[in-house]
């Protein structure tokens, strides 16, 4: 059995048990759009936890560094996604886009965003094992104001009175901790302020994120087998020869690609805002596995600054909210003047 009939058999299964729940009415109709949306949802909660478990994984894989889990975990996502893609049959697709390609202006163009992803994999790995699991996770949280903040310069996109008040509390908040710390943590401000730079590098490029990420892994694969035969020969070496290590490697893979297609399908599935806010389930679980399962250290002072920030998110929550109920208006009024 190929992976996409698997995957249309996962897709059927977990349609069926979500229907299944005691859900409201809205969300159990018949309609293929509602369908669509539950199957949506669960596929971005499946997605958030997925990322949730990767966030924790290299403390389960000591005595590997962060750096070293990060160099297999790319190894392992490349061999994994050409897998996939190599028995699903869509390989050539991708290559087909990237033979568009002729100039060197344009390669080099596509190349401009991949230091930035492979720099966010590597503190996503390091940061948890690091005591800077705490700081990435509120990068993460960060993030989305970030990317309001970029629309509205580069793109000259209008601001809400919500999302305003948004970008004020996050920015009250990380005020706030700058005055505390007298500093802010790198790790904070390497994912909240490089992370929507690559995104939107992403977006102008009109490259797909499977093709994204397939040319990021292909072009650093051959570095992170140099790491591993130069610089790291002991953690190849102890990696080869454990079955366990094997293992967890191989699953570290395969639980990347599952992690990035199902967050892939989701964002394709779910009208944008509500993809918007299933996207903070992610930062608040790195958050809670930080302090508790991860030991990272969380100050009582920090609940001040963390709090504006929190507040700032709970804003653009409510205004995801509104725009979803003003969507579903224009297209029950539409509706209704078509079969008038």
């Amino acid at each position: 059995m190929s992976i996409s009939m698997l995957s249309n058999v996962f897709a059927n299964t977990l349609t069926t048990t979500v229907s299944r729940l005691p859900l409201p009415t809205m969300w159990t109709a018949g309609s293929v759009q509602q369908r669509t949306l539950i199957m949506g949802v669960a596929l971005a909660v499946l997605s958030n936890l997925l990322f949730g478990v990767l966030y924790a994984y290299s403390s389960f894989l000591a005595p590997l560094s962060g750096t070293q889990v990060f160099i297999w975990r790319m190894l392992a996502m490349w061999g994994a996604l050409i897998g996939y893609l190599l028995i699903s049959g869509r390989l050539g697709s991708h290559f087909d886009k990237l033979k568009t390609l002729r100039t060197a202006k344009q390669w080099a163009w596509l190349l401009l965003p991949t230091p930035i992803f492979l720099s966010q994999f590597w503190l996503f790995m390091w940061a948890p094992v690091n005591g800077q699991g705490v700081q990435t996770a509120m990068g993460y949280f960060l993030f989305p104001l970030m990317m309001v903040i970029f629309g509205c310069v580069l793109f000259g996109e209008k601001l809400s009175r919500l999302q305003w008040l948004a970008v004020a509390f996050a920015a009250l908040g990380v005020g706030s901790e700058i005055v505390r710390t007298q500093s802010v943590s790198w790790a904070t401000l390497w994912v909240c302020g490089t992370y929507p730079i690559y995104y939107i590098l992403r977006r102008m490029q009109g490259i797909g994120a499977v093709t994204g990420l397939l040319v990021d892994l292909t072009i650093f694969a051959p570095f992170a087998m140099a790491y591993l035969f130069f610089i790291a020969p002991s953690s190849l070496m102890l990696v080869s020869g454990s079955g366990f290590f094997i293992m967890m490697l191989v699953g570290l893979g395969v639980l990347s690609v599952l992690a990035m297609k199902t967050n892939v399908d989701a964002s394709q599935m779910l009208p944008v805002n509500v993809y918007g806010m299933m996207s903070y389930l992610e930062p608040a679980l790195l958050f809670i596995l930080a302090v508790t399962v991860l030991g990272n250290p969380f100050e009582s002072a920090m609940i001040y600054s963390y709090g504006l920030i929190w507040l700032g998110i709970a804003c653009l929550i409510v205004h995801g909210i509104r725009q979803l109920h003003r969507a579903r208006k224009n297209m029950q009024s539409s509706i209704t003047e078509q079969v008038a």
